[in-house]
């Protein structure tokens, strides 16, 4: 793994030869310092147009302010804003499913170890992912002050060091004269190694100009490899799930991580822009993510959500039960169409046996077709699949098995 770090000490001479290389925000006008079409700002937003990145997921916070105006202005991007950090991580991760390569925007520390999570993830998956984060002003690196939204320690350093082994590549970008190679090396390796990096920018650089920054980059000639994982949670039968012949209808299951539920639902819907997208999702992994259903609302979406009620972790009841695999039952019919408000389209239904989960789909596939659909479908906590009773007997011998003799 590689870290590009701009100089502290100040300007260094220029390198010889430029590098040529709606649930969304409206869009607004940066306060450009120079030239409006030379800036770091635009350059990193162009980038991500040039590989393929059309929505980055975002939370605001005090350092990246200034670099989320130069996303929202730039014409081939939308910038969709999500209820946290980890979310939206988990929303590039989806968007990488579908699109071959994602990108989310945090700040810095409360938001870069927040998302860290979600990086981790897509490391593991081999998915590329850009995660930007705007950084501390150039000018107080090197100066022992303590920042807020940091861990109260001088050391600037402490955020990249937890994001070198999740990604492939670190950039910390701040200084001009380098800016640009390492935001164009970093994005090209994530498409290269495919795997996520890590672009901390200075707060303060964003509407800098530089002459490297060129008006219009020359385009990579890297294509993003295409990375669609059939994903599934729950483990309660949703093949079961019983939708109409050739309805053309993106199926997403989920496997696994808790967190790899409405989060990269939204990321995977706003990358499948052709297609419904429809997940089954576990109550558990609900609870970790549930707010950004309010994002795919104001997105307009129009995903069929099955929210699997069993009561708890039940992937981990079969590896090892315990009272700490039963979860705290929601009316969560309810607390959607409370994030509905009465703002957008949306359908919620609760069924309990096959008759009303059929008719729940009919509806969901025909009347209700341009709505998000949230059909909430109560099971036994022991309605499992035959492959997850044996994988997770095998996972409990694995993880129970002695130490070795010293």
């Amino acid at each position: 793994m590689e870290t590009g770090i701009g100089s502290v000490d100040g300007p260094k001479g220029a390198p010889s030869g430029a590098v040529a290389c709606p649930a969304t925000f409206p869009a607004s006008s940066p306060t450009f310092v120079g030239s409006p079409e030379a800036t770091l700002g635009r350059h990193l937003a162009r980038r991500l147009v040039q590989v393929g990145v059309g929505d980055v997921f975002a939370v605001p916070g005090d350092f990246n302010l200034t670099l989320l105006d130069y996303l929202v202005a730039e014409p081939g991007l939308r910038l969709v804003g999500c209820c946290n950090e980890l979310n939206a991580g988990y929303a590039a991760d989806g968007y990488a499913r579908a699109k071959g390569v994602g990108a989310c925007a945090v700040t810095f520390t409360v938001g870069g170890l927040s998302v860290l999570n979600a990086i981790a993830g897509a490391y593991s998956e081999n998915l590329p992912l850009i995660c930007i984060v705007g950084g501390p002003n150039s000018n107080d690196y090197g100066t022992n002050r303590v920042l807020h939204h940091t861990i109260g320690l001088p050391d600037f350093s402490q955020e990249l060091r937890c994001f070198t082994p999740v990604t492939c590549y670190q950039a910390v970008v701040n200084n001009l004269d380098d800016a640009h190679e390492q935001i164009d090396k970093a994005i090209s390796t994530a498409l290269k190694e495919s795997k996520p990096v890590y672009i901390s920018v200075s707060c303060n650089l964003p509407s800098a100009p530089h002459p490297t920054f060129s008006r219009d980059p020359a385009p990579y000639f890297l294509a993003p490899s295409a990375v669609i994982a059939e994903t599934g949670d729950s483990w309660f039968n949703c093949q079961k799930l019983k939708l109409p012949d050739g309805c053309g209808y993106e199926f997403q299951m989920q496997y696994g991580s808790i967190g790899w539920s409405v989060g990269a639902l939204l990321g995977y819907a706003q990358g499948a822009t052709d297609k419904r997208v429809i997940a089954c999702i576990g109550d558990g992994s609900f609870q970790v993510t549930a707010q950004d259903v309010s994002t795919m609302l104001r997105c307009g979406h129009n995903s069929i959500i099955f929210l699997i009620n069993n009561g708890g972790y039940t992937i981990e009841v079969e590896i090892h039960d315990g009272p700490y695999n039963v979860i705290k039952n929601w009316n969560y019919t309810g607390l959607v169409d409370a994030i509905h408000n009465g703002d957008g389209k949306c359908w919620t239904a609760k069924v309990t046996c096959e008759e009303e989960l059929t008719a729940a789909i009919d509806t969901a596939t025909g009347d209700k077709k341009d709505c998000l659909c949230f059909i909430e479908v109560v099971a036994h906590k022991d309605d499992t699949s035959k492959e997850l009773l044996e994988w997770g007997s095998r996972v409990s011998a694995a993880n129970s098995r002695p130490p070795n003799p010293q």
